[in-house]
């Protein structure tokens, strides 16, 4: 019996010219998870005339979130087809939005370069976490905030996110995330702490409802064993 590939970042472009077209199930998902996401990063910041870097910015979607609320947005994949749709997308509603082509270990921006860092569905992806982290904490301004939201490593979100989103309700193509590179709350304050950033409060994030197509909606959630959604600060005075 063949394995499955896990961590496998091509589904992104391949789905990069219905990025936008609502007829891609997993990918409605993530669209999805963008308010419910806001509902709690919106708690933490003022995001207009903020300069905001959407780290794993896909198609876009968290990206033209952000700028709808007054944000001066730069968004940056590795995935270039999902990048380029990004493009098309903020050209057609007039959005001002950079989308760049790179990864989180090696950001091509100066360093304090922006406001807050905004990374979603991608810290279990990743390459190096340390990395990511140290390139956060470089191009954010002192008193600059990271907000994120990424997967506990445990047994309850391996059989959530894996063996009933990915491979009994099809909420995610198979082979989209590798159970090993999960990483426990704990882990991840250590390495934001390792990078120089102040870890603040997390929250679990997780469904709340279901739309009329039959989708979940997502909230926060006072659990954070399956995802979970944190802050970190950048201390004033810090180089």
């Amino acid at each position: 019996m063949t394995s499955i590939p896990r961590n496998d970042l091509s589904i992104y472009d391949r789905v990069a010219d219905q990025w936008w077209s609502d007829e891609v199930r997993w990918v409605r998902t993530l669209k999805n998870l963008v308010p419910g996401r806001l509902a709690w990063f919106d708690r933490h910041i003022d995001w207009r005339d903020k300069s905001v870097l959407d780290l794993g910015c896909a198609g876009g979607f968290m990206a033209e979130a952000l700028a709808t609320k007054g944000a001066r947005v730069t968004g940056i994949d590795p995935a270039a087809d999902t990048v380029a749709a990004a493009r098309s997308r903020a050209t057609l509603v007039g959005q001002d939005i950079q989308y760049d082509v790179g990864v989180g270990e090696a950001l091509p921006y100066a360093e304090a370069a922006f406001d807050a860092v905004v990374c979603v569905d991608v810290l279990e992806h990743v390459a190096d976490l340390a990395k990511v982290a140290s390139e956060v904490a470089r191009v954010l301004r002192p008193g600059g905030m990271f907000l994120y939201d990424t997967i506990n490593r445990n047994l309850l979100s391996r059989l959530a996110t894996i063996t009933v989103a990915e491979d009994i309700l099809g909420l995610l193509p198979k082979g989209t995330h590798d159970p090993k590179l999960f990483i426990k709350p704990k882990e991840l304050v250590r390495e934001l702490t390792n990078a120089g950033l102040g870890a603040g409060p997390q929250t679990g994030l997780g469904p709340r409802g279901i739309n009329r197509r039959g989708d979940f909606v997502f909230g926060p959630l006072p659990l954070k064993s399956i995802i979970y959604m944190g802050m970190a600060i950048k201390p004033e005075g810090a180089k």
